[in-house]
């Protein structure tokens, strides 16, 4: 059986799945007064939390599988999200509950680069990876790596 890579020339495609988690969190520096905190991050400084509905979107750049016509397995790449982000970070404060946030602000920046990481190490090296993550319909972040 014949794929799409018929002409022996060299594919890259992008395929993406999306997710979603719900966490809270606070947008605070410790080594600052509460009136700094409030100045910068105004209602996102809230001490009692508040929260999101992320949405997620992980894409994977590779060529073409072929044997299997896949760049990756969709069941794969969502038992991935599913391990690394979706039960680490669901229902979670994050803040308080995810050990990579102890010492670093979970600004939705901070956010995407964490989970971008901890994709990153279980997607084969020879693919390319993108994280966007939605903090809100309106505002969202991406990062590629590096």
């Amino acid at each position: 059986m014949q794929y799409a890579n018929n002409n022996h020339c060299t594919m890259k495609v992008t395929v993406s799945r999306k997710a979603h988690f719900n966490a809270a969190h606070r947008l605070y520096r410790p080594d600052w007064t509460e009136e700094h905190n409030d100045a910068v991050f105004g209602k996102c400084n809230n001490p009692n939390f508040h929260g999101h509905n992320y949405e997620l979107i992980v894409s994977v750049t590779g060529e073409v599988d072929p044997d299997t016509g896949y760049v990756i397995d969709m069941k794969e790449l969502k038992d991935i999200i599913y391990a690394e982000v979706e039960e680490a970070f669901d229902h979670k404060n994050l803040n308080m509950d995810v050990p990579e946030f102890k010492d670093l602000n979970p600004t939705a920046e901070n956010i995407v680069v964490v989970i971008w990481n901890k994709v990153r190490k279980c997607i084969s090296s020879d693919k390319d990876l993108e994280v966007v993550l939605y903090e809100t319909p309106r505002n969202f972040v991406t990062y590629k790596g590096k």
